[in-house]
């Protein structure tokens, strides 16, 4: 068991993983908070490498049973330091996991007859990417795709507004769109009949008239600029979503969610 009193080396490498992309991606590593996060992150047998609880604060029955399932590092730190790590002004968590980062490689995610997966291009509020990872979990999405560049999903305001999904939902980014379309190739060429299906304002049908029962991949433009040239040349198919009243588009989480929940709704009336 490690203590740690004062904001030593190690306390500010893990302090850095809040605010800091390249040290995450430089050390591999982010942090995770939350009853159900750390749950999941546990239960999904993903790489935790230290806990941290406070050394002031008796344990309760969950946190004793984390520490003991997860091996990892066990490290007894001063509240006022725990507090900071967790990016919270007023609450000091229980726990803060320091968990490794998975590798960006599209093999992580399965596509089967049933799989519905979103393409995310060039998000730049990692906020959406959480919400958006929380709504392929609920619709049973196979994962998320994240594109260009863009906002990073193991940012601390993405890892919070998952919810824990991005614990349960493999999520991989990827530098550009072609590298998208040769694994969809790969894909089909091992014989599923993948879809891609874009969305626009100006796109050809409504959500509603697209077939989204075989294997789909949805994707969605950024919330500024919507969807690349490539990605457009790329779909094989490009679907609005309808709206009214003075919006003039969804916000690109809410876009995901109708369009997630529209495969669902035809998959449903179709078994």
């Amino acid at each position: 068991m490690l203590r740690v009193s004062r904001p030593n080396a190690q306390f500010q490498q893990w302090e850095a993983l809040l605010r800091n992309r390249n040290k995450r991606q430089r050390a591999g590593e982010f942090l995770v908070q939350g009853v159900r996060p750390i749950s999941l992150a546990v239960e999904r047998g993903w790489p935790v490498r230290a806990l941290i609880y406070d050394a002031e604060r008796p344990l309760s029955r969950w946190a004793a049973g984390m520490l003991e399932r997860a091996g990892a590092e066990r490290v007894a730190m001063a509240p006022e330091l725990l507090g900071q790590l967790s990016g919270k002004e007023q609450e000091v968590p229980e726990l803060v996991a320091v968990v490794a980062l998975p590798a960006d490689d599209l093999s992580r995610i399965t596509v089967g007859s049933s799989f519905v997966g979103v393409v995310f291009d060039r998000p730049a509020g990692p906020g959406n990417i959480g919400t958006m990872v929380r709504s392929v979990d609920a619709f049973g999405g196979g994962g998320l795709i994240v594109t260009g560049h863009a906002a990073d999903p193991y940012d601390p305001k993405a890892v919070r507004a998952s919810t824990g999904s991005l614990l349960a939902v493999p999520v991989v980014r990827v530098r550009s769109h072609r590298e998208v379309l040769q694994w969809v190739h790969r894909q089909r060429a091992a014989g599923q009949r993948l879809t891609v299906v874009g969305t626009d304002e100006n796109g050809a049908a409504d959500i509603a008239e697209v077939g989204l029962t075989g294997p789909t991949l949805l994707v969605i433009g950024s919330e500024a600029a919507g969807l690349s040239a490539g990605w457009r040349e790329g779909c094989d198919t490009m679907a609005r979503i309808p709206i009214g009243g003075a919006a003039s588009s969804l916000n690109a989480a809410s876009a995901a969610t109708v369009a997630l929940y529209e495969a669902a709704r035809q998959r449903a009336r179709r078994s």
